[in-house]
């Protein structure tokens, strides 16, 4: 770990699957990130932004700006829109961007220290950033939570076809195929097994912190909107892969890292190639318990 402050800024398809909302609470108690701004990603990006607008304000961090993406029409669930019902982006005290791929570019080209992108979701926003202006990967790093290498879902091994990747595969390619300073992912191997329950989980649901407040609020609805998947929020967590990606950013010692190189079908497979793009994944972890352990404390430090 680092004891200087990392700025990042995060890409993110918050509003689908609740990992992202947790995602954004362990980024705010973890000391090691500055967070810069927040971009959303995939689909309809304002509903993402005033619901990260929202989260922001509750926890107090109206100084971080907001970049509205690239909107895709895609026939996605918004499950968490009961909670930003009424709130408007208008309604938000910080900065607001339209053009959320540009203020990306502009922040990481005028930034004196290289910039952490933290992708948790669908890359159609860093892949136009690459168009517009190549050389934002000479000062910035991609942190994703992206793909499937030997593991797929709930830990079967079968790879799977990994949503952030399948959902706009030429984007993915383009984006991990560019010279980066560094590229980091947590696939399916390891973020796929990241379920908090137990004491754990009972300390974030019993927290009075009003951002984790929000978000077990925000997790009631999603698990009502999802009833197939047979969650009780009130015992244990959903799958929280986005969390992975947030550690990455400052810390791996937790879990074991191999540099592979990788092709993506179209279908949305990774497969090892040697003439693919290298990338540094986190294939299995060293310590999941102790993962929880400080997944837990950066949780209950959100502010």
């Amino acid at each position: 770990m680092t004891d200087k402050k990392i700025p990042v800024i995060l890409d993110t398809d918050i509003g689908t699957d609740i990992d992202d909302t947790w995602a954004l609470a362990m980024l705010l108690g973890s000391p090691e990130l500055d967070l810069k701004m927040v971009v959303t990603e995939h689909g309809d990006t304002h509903y993402r932004a005033r619901l990260t607008a929202k989260l922001l304000e509750v926890a107090g961090h109206t100084d971080v700006p907001i970049g509205v993406g690239v909107s895709r029409e895609c026939d996605l669930p918004y499950p968490q829109r009961p909670w930003v019902e009424g709130y408007q982006l208008d309604d938000y005290p910080g900065i607001v961007y339209e053009d959320g791929v540009q203020a990306m570019i502009d922040f990481v080209m005028a930034s004196p220290e290289p910039v952490t992108i933290i992708a948790i979701g669908v890359v159609t926003n860093l892949a136009k950033a690459l168009e517009i202006e190549p050389r934002i990967v000479e000062n910035a790093r991609f942190v994703g939570m992206h793909g499937s290498i030997y593991m797929g879902y709930g830990g079967s091994s079968e790879v799977s076809a990994e949503a952030n990747v399948v959902n706009d595969v030429e984007a993915f390619r383009k984006v991990i195929a560019a010279p980066w300073l560094e590229k980091i992912i947590t696939p399916l191997d390891t973020c796929g097994l990241v379920v908090l329950e137990g004491e754990h989980y009972q300390q974030i649901r019993q927290s009075e912190n009003p951002i984790l407040r929000a978000v077990m609020e925000n997790y009631d609805i999603w698990s009502t909107l999802n009833e197939h998947m047979a969650l009780d929020p009130n015992i244990k967590s959903s799958t929280l892969f986005d969390t992975v990606a947030i550690y990455l950013a400052y810390a791996d010692d937790l879990l074991e890292m191999e540099e592979v190189s990788i092709s993506t079908t179209d279908e949305g497979i990774n497969v090892i190639d040697p003439n693919g793009p290298k990338v540094k994944a986190a294939l299995r972890w060293r310590n999941l318990d102790k993962y929880y352990d400080h997944m837990t404390q950066r949780l209950l430090a959100a502010k």
